[in-house]
This record gives C-alpha cells, sequence and structure tokens, in this order.
C-alpha cells in the first residue's frame, strides 16, 4: 500500500482565496494552503484568470451579459487583492498543498475524483500573436460561451454545441528549488500548464516530487478542449476537482515528464520548445515505458509503439510543447510488471 494510505480516505475543502492561491508563478516552500495525509481527498475551488487580467471580473462578464449574481465573489477578492508578478504567467492556481511524508525522489499519483462547474459559462480568447496562427487576428476575439450544464453541452452557436468534458489545465507539483519559482505558462516536469484533455473525471495524473510534502497547485479550468489548442484557450472557465493525493516512496526518481492514464489507455509525455524533439522525447519514453510493463526488449518496444502507439499533440502553444503517446491498456494483458 502507497506511503500512508488509508482504506477510508478522508475529505478536506480548500477554498480559493487570496490567501490560498498564487497568480502566474509555481513557487517552491511556500506555507501550506492545506496539509493531507497520503490517500486523502480535496475538493479545491479554482478561479479561471479570465476576467481578472485587465479589469474587475464584474465589469469583463458584465459587458458579455453575465449577471452579477453569476460573478464569482473570490474571482473579485482575488483581483483585489492578489498581484501577479512581473513576468509571471496569467493563471491563478489554489495551493499549495502538502503531502504528509512525500520527500524529492518520490512520486505523486493524483485521481481525479470529480470535476464539478463553478458557474454556467466559459471564455475563448485569442489575438494578434495568440495560438499557432500569430498573424491571423487583428484585434483581440474574446467569446463567451454559455454552458447547458443539464444537457452537458457548451452552446458555441445556435448550430453548434459541443460535449463538456471539464479537466484542470494545470496540476503541478512545485518545482526544484533551483528553478523555482517558474511561470504558470509553460509546463515541465513538474506538470504545470500540460493542457491535457484526458485528465478527466476517472483519470489519473503522475508527478515526480521535487520538494518536502510535494505542494500540489492547480487551476486554469477547462469546461473542454481539442489536442493542442490551438488558438490559444480553451473553454476557460471555473471549476472545482476533487482530487485524491497518493504519494509512492521512491517511485519518482528517473521519471522525466509527467505520465497519465484512464480506464483504457497510459499516456506517456514528453515536452520541449522544438516539437520535433518532443516527439523524440514521447516516443524514448513510450518505449522504455513499454520495456518495463511489457518486459519487451528495445526492438520490440520500439515495434510495437510503431504499430500500436498514437503520438498525439496535447499543447502546441505555451513555448514548450508537449507530445504524448497513447497506448492501449489492452496490450499489456498477458503481462506481469517486473
Amino acid at each position: 500500500m502507497p506511503s500512508g494510505l488509508r482504506s477510508s480516505p478522508a475529505i478536506h475543502v480548500l477554498r480559493s482565496t487570496p490567501g490560498t492561491v498564487v497568480w502566474g508563478h509555481i513557487p517552491a516552500g511556500r506555507p501550506a494552503a492545506l496539509r493531507i495525509a497520503s490517500g486523502d481527498r480535496v475538493c479545491i475551488d479554482t478561479v479561471s484568470h479570465q476576467g481578472l487580467m485587465k479589469q474587475d471580473p464584474t465589469l469583463y462578464f458584465g459587458e458579455m451579459g453575465v449577471s452579477l449574481q453569476q460573478v464569482l465573489a473570490d474571482a473579485v477578492d482575488i483581483y483585489r487583492n492578489v498581484k501577479r508578478g512581473e513576468g509571471a504567467g496569467v493563471h491563478v492556481l489554489t495551493g499549495p498543498i502538502y503531502v504528509e511524508g512525500a520527500q524529492p525522489g518520490d512520486l505523486l499519483e493524483a485521481r481525479v475524483v470529480d470535476v464539478e462547474f463553478r458557474v454556467p459559462y466559459g471564455v475563448n480568447s485569442s489575438g494578434p500573436g495568440s495560438g499557432v496562427l500569430r498573424n491571423l487576428l487583428d484585434e483581440a476575439a474574446p467569446k463567451l460561451i454559455r454552458l447547458d450544464l443539464e444537457r452537458r453541452v457548451a452552446l458555441f452557436s445556435p448550430a453548434i454545441e459541443l460535449p463538456l468534458a471539464p479537466f484542470m489545465g494545470i496540476m503541478a507539483v512545485a518545482p526544484p528549488p533551483s528553478l523555482a519559482p517558474v511561470s504558470t505558462k509553460p509546463p515541465g516536469p513538474w506538470g504545470g500548464n500540460i493542457d491535457f484533455r484526458h485528465l478527466v473525471k476517472g483519470s489519473t495524473l503522475y508527478l515526480p516530487v521535487f520538494n518536502e510534502g510535494a505542494q500540489f497547485y492547480t487551476g486554469d479550468g477547462h469546461a473542454m478542449q481539442g489536442d493542442g489548442e490551438v488558438n490559444g484557450t480553451a473553454i476557460e472557465i471555473s471549476l472545482a476537482p476533487t482530487l485524491e493525493l497518493i504519494v509512492h516512496k521512491n517511485a519518482g526518481r528517473g521519471m522525466k515528464w509527467p505520465r497519465a492514464e484512464d480506464a483504457l489507455h497510459h499516456y506517456v509525455m514528453g515536452m520541449d520548445t522544438d516539437l520535433d524533439v518532443a516527439l523524440e522525447h514521447a516516443v524514448a519514453e513510450t518505449v522504455a515505458f513499454l520495456q518495463r510493463e511489457a518486459a519487451l526488449g528495445a526492438a520490440d518496444a520500439y515495434a510495437l509503439a510503431s504499430l500500436a502507439v498514437d503520438f498525439r499533440v496535447s499543447e502546441a502553444v505555451n513555448h514548450v510543447k508537449t507530445v504524448y503517446g497513447v497506448v492501449p491498456k489492452r496490450l499489456l494483458l498477458g503481462y506481469r510488471k517486473k
């Protein structure tokens, strides 16, 4: 059983307040917003950065037709009382959550138990210099998108409805002390802004631990998104995920990048500012994963990766690109872990 894991997990609630959030950076060593045991569950309020960047969110959303009653009070409080650091990213993160017993070299497992909506609307925002086609638009193009939460669809237009699949764009542990604080914009081995659309309810993210307590943060809620997030944003929204955080002792040593899984697939990631290099990292990690999990030699693992694993771009717009391999779990049936 992983370190400190109990058969009946305790459940905590962490609100988003000026004292429990950071804006634009992921630090190491910040006082804990919450301390939990390994295996505990936490329902975490988060606030989207959309509506907080240039004006009071009541004005920003009011101009888009959102009633004052539907603007989150904690978003207004954070806008008025939390400052974004110079050169920092845009995202508001709730945390850190210290997980008792976590030490550098361990692995933190973050199980997504649920993801709840806090508001029935979100924003997709693009403009000059944004996304993959940086020269496509001549002016800012924020788009408010209403949600039908009963039917679980986003009302993109009168003719287009999109199925909701909420997930957290950022889940992270504190980065190595030598690098901290880091901007929330580019992802890294600590997780961060991976914008990985498969991290919906029922999935799991694995992160290597670099600091005592792991120091977990989350934010940047997305109502749904396609691979690549090519115009620079998803449906950005304030969400409340419930996560179960579990420490695995010494299991993070040698782990280069985050890894994830759901009921049907393992997801093996690679990152770099160069998309070709990110692909190389993802393929190398997938081959190593298949060697380890299916007891294959390098040649067979490489062949299987070519025959049965799809490689996709999950993130193309945050300076550091992310490529991931989709490994069907059926490939590993009949094999026992070494």
